[in-house]
C-alpha cells in the first residue's frame, strides 16, 4: 500500500511540475493562454499503518507442520499432557476448541465478565464459602482452599517448556486471535498486556467484606467490585494463592516480553 501511494504521489508531483512549466513558458513567449488543464484527481489517502509488534516471538524451528486451527485439539491436548501430566489435564482442562477458548479467555480477562461457556478450564470444585454474620458477610478463608490444587499445578509448570510449546504453536494462537474480528494485531502483545493487567491486582487481605444485592454475592467495596473478571478471580482465591500465580506470570512475562514493563 505504501509503495502504491508513493507512485501516485510521484505522478501527481510530475503533473504539477509540468503544468507549472507550461504556465512559465506561455508567459515568457507571450503566447495565447494555454488551455485550462484537466483537474487531476487527488491521491487517495494512505491506508492506516498496522500497529508495530512490541514483543515478537522467534520463528519456530520445529520441522513438524502445525495442524489447522479446527484440527488442533488433539495435538494441543498432547502438548499439555507432556507439560502438566495426564491427571492434571483431565482434572482441569476442557480440551474442545482449546486454542480458541484460551485466546478468547485471555482477551476477555481485563473485562467485567468472561463467558463461562468459552473457558478452557473446568469450574473450581466446591461451593463459594461465605463467613461472618448474616448482616456483615465476608469471604470465608476456607474458600481459598478450593483453588490450591490449581495453584499448585500452576506453580509446578516449567516456564521454559511452556514458552517453548507456546512459541512452537504460536501461529494457531495468532489465527484464533485474528478470527475474533480484531484489527491485525499481534496476540503475544495482547498476552503481555493482560499479564501486566493481572499483575496490577491489589493484594487484598482478609476479611474481605461482601454484600448480596440479589442472588449472587459481590464485593462490598465498590472499587473491588468494579475491577475486571481476571483481577476479581485473583482476589477471590486469596492473597497467598494470588502471590503464587503472580510469580508465575512474572516468569512468563520475562520469557515472552522483549521490553520491560512501562517501556
Amino acid at each position: 500500500m505504501h509503495e502504491n501511494f508513493k507512485w501516485i504521489a510521484a505522478a501527481v508531483a510530475v503533473v504539477g511540475l509540468s503544468l507549472a512549466g507550461l504556465v512559465y513558458l506561455s508567459r515568457k513567449d507571450k503566447a495565447p493562454p494555454a488551455p485550462k488543464p484537466v483537474a487531476v484527481a487527488p491521491a487517495p489517502p494512505a491506508a492506516p499503518e498496522e500497529p508495530a509488534v512490541k514483543h515478537p516471538l522467534p520463528a519456530s524451528e520445529s520441522p513438524q507442520p502445525l495442524p489447522k486451527l479446527e484440527e488442533s485439539d488433539a495435538p494441543m491436548r498432547d502438548a499439555l499432557v507432556s507439560l502438566i501430566g495426564q491427571e492434571s489435564v483431565e482434572r482441569f482442562v476442557i480440551s474442545k476448541d482449546l486454542v480458541r477458548h484460551v485466546v478468547v479467555t485471555i482477551d476477555n480477562l481485563p473485562d467485567q465478565k468472561v463467558a463461562e461457556r468459552l473457558r478452557p478450564m473446568k469450574p473450581t470444585p466446591g461451593k463459594f464459602a461465605i463467613g461472618g454474620p448474616e448482616d456483615a458477610p465476608v469471604l470465608d478463608p476456607s474458600n481459598y482452599d478450593r483453588y490450591e490444587p490449581l495453584v499448585q499445578m500452576i506453580r509446578s509448570i516449567d516456564t521454559q517448556r511452556l514458552v517453548a510449546s507456546y512459541t512452537r504453536n504460536y501461529p494457531l494462537f495468532q489465527d484464533a486471535y485474528e478470527s475474533l474480528g480484531h484489527p491485525p494485531q499481534y496476540f503475544n502483545d495482547r498476552l503481555i498486556e493482560v499479564i501486566d493487567h493481572l499483575l496490577s491486582t491489589p493484594d487484598v487481605k482478609s476479611p474481605i467484606a461482601l454484600r448480596q444485592p440479589n442472588v449472587m454475592y459481590e464485593f462490598a467495596d465498590p472499587k473491588l467490585e468494579s475491577r475486571s473478571a481476571g483481577q476479581k478471580l485473583l482476589i477471590r482465591m486469596g492473597s497467598a494463592n494470588a502471590a503464587v500465580v503472580k510469580e508465575k506470570l512474572r516468569e512468563l512475562r520475562g520469557a515472552l516480553a522483549t521490553q520491560r514493563p512501562g517501556n
